[in-house]
């Protein structure tokens, strides 16, 4: 069996020149290792996939692609996000690869994880989550905003695995539950665990980054988190209601207050207590508002049925119908 597993690394890429050379170095020596001890096929592939860059990441890709028989890529025809890339490539690799490993090129996550996720698949895992074993290379303020998101998501009933990210592995029968997620708004740490089946973790510490900048600033970040939290649960919108009734508790009491000044002959003209309460209001609805249009908007990009990405070139097709003419 161990011998017959066809592996693929899908790599996502978004002007990622700078570190192309160094990533495909260390995942081809993991490839060329597992193979060598005849735990993956010979034909295990790492599939680079093309989102959109503006640099010479498509060329390296092309040259790497000629230069090693392991090396595939996919171009897609614009920028569709990092989630939109990492499904690409696992729609594309899981047709004919019995085991899918996701994994960012800069080379954060720890390559050397990858052979005991393979080892924990051979053991049975159909899913094996690469997780944190510590985050002394984020700032103080990303530990403790991720840390609140994963409570936050917790509370909202989200299943999502603390301190992973998108470095997993899936089998192919996996892969294909996912796949038969359709949504457009992706949010893929909280989809992997919908899908069920034996899982694994395997720990790691993560690293600085190789070379070049982080994609994900900190605008990016939030927009993120928020297409998690609306993608999953609606909870906000329940808490709108909540807000509602205690602002409408608020004003009964003051009310009262106010009925009792006035028979006490306390009247006093209020001009900030009316200033202060009009902005309290009026933020609050703009508030509600804009949470209930984050929802609409969605069901407004779920209904139109885009496609969440388009390939342009598919290098990893055409080198396994090759491979299959042998």
């Amino acid at each position: 069996m161990s011998d017959g597993v066809k592996l693929s690394i899908v790599v996502p890429c978004y002007n990622e020149e700078e570190v192309l050379h160094e990533t495909t170095k260390e995942l081809t020596n993991i490839l060329s290792g597992l193979m060598n001890a005849s735990k993956i096929s010979k034909n295990s592939k790492i599939v680079f996939v093309d989102d959109g860059s503006k640099d010479k990441t498509w060329a390296l890709i092309s040259e790497f692609s000629d230069k090693y028989n392991c090396v595939s890529g996919v171009k897609l025809s614009r920028n569709f996000g990092h989630q939109g890339a990492l499904l690409a490539g696992v729609t594309t690799a899981s047709e004919d690869s019995d085991a899918v490993i996701t994994i960012d090129a800069d080379l954060q996550d720890d390559v050397n994880a990858i052979p005991k996720m393979v080892n924990e698949y051979l053991q049975g895992a159909e899913i094996v989550y690469g997780v944190r074993n510590n985050r002394d290379t984020d700032t103080a303020f990303k530990r403790g905003t991720a840390e609140m998101f994963y409570r936050f998501m917790g509370f909202l009933g989200v299943k999502l695995v603390p301190d992973s990210a998108d470095y997993r592995l899936m089998s192919q029968r996996a892969c294909k539950v996912l796949l038969s997620y359709k949504e457009r708004n992706l949010f893929l740490r909280g989809i992997v665990p919908l899908v069920g089946f034996k899982s694994a973790k395997v720990f790691y510490a993560r690293k600085e980054r190789f070379a070049g900048v982080s994609k994900y600033p900190l605008r990016k970040m939030i927009k993120f988190a928020i297409d998690g939290i609306t993608s999953f649960s609606i909870v906000p919108i329940k808490m709108i209601m909540g807000l509602g009734f205690f602002i409408v508790l608020i004003s009964i009491v003051l009310l009262i207050y106010s009925l009792v000044q006035k028979i006490n002959g306390n009247v006093v003209e209020g001009w900030s207590s009316l200033m202060i309460s009009i902005w309290a209001l009026g933020g609050v609805q703009l508030i509600s508002i804009s949470v209930i249009g984050e929802y609409v908007g969605k069901i407004f990009s779920e209904v139109k049925g885009r496609p969440r990405f388009t390939i342009e070139r598919d290098i990893y097709t055409e080198k396994t119908q090759q491979e299959n003419k042998r």
